[in-house]
This record gives structure tokens, C-alpha cells and sequence, in this order.
């Protein structure tokens, strides 16, 4: 996911994304505890998308403060 994409959607949609993201992360961290995968690199993945929109929610916050 690229953070130009984030941008274009509204903070409904970026909260959604997030939450979507979070439950990826735990599900991901869950079948690694119990050995059911070994994509570790998918975590990797997941925890830096959750990062983007997190960003882009919180410059969208400072923006619309100005």
C-alpha cells in the first residue's frame, strides 16, 4: 500500500484501513506463536502499512487544525 493512495481516502476510510490492519497484525503474530506459518516477512509488511496511516491520519489531523 502506498501512502499516495492513503491520502485520497477520508478519515472513516483510514480508520477502517487501520483497524482491518490491526487485526492482520494479530492474526499474523498468532499463527507465528503457534507455528502455523513462516512468513515472518508479511508481519514486517503489515506493521509498516499500519505505520502509513497512521502518518496520513495524523497529517490529515495537523492539516485540518491549520
Amino acid at each position: 500500500m502506498k501512502a499516495s493512495e492513503l491520502k485520497t481516502k477520508s478519515v472513516a476510510e483510514l480508520k477502517n484501513e487501520l483497524k482491518e490492519l490491526l487485526r492482520a497484525q494479530f492474526s499474523l503474530r498468532m499463527q507465528l506463536s503457534t507455528q502455523q506459518t513462516n512468513k515472518t516477512h508479511e508481519i514486517r509488511k503489515v506493521r509498516r502499512d499500519i505505520a502509513r496511516v497512521r502518518t496520513v491520519m495524523h497529517a490529515t489531523k495537523s492539516q485540518a487544525g491549520n
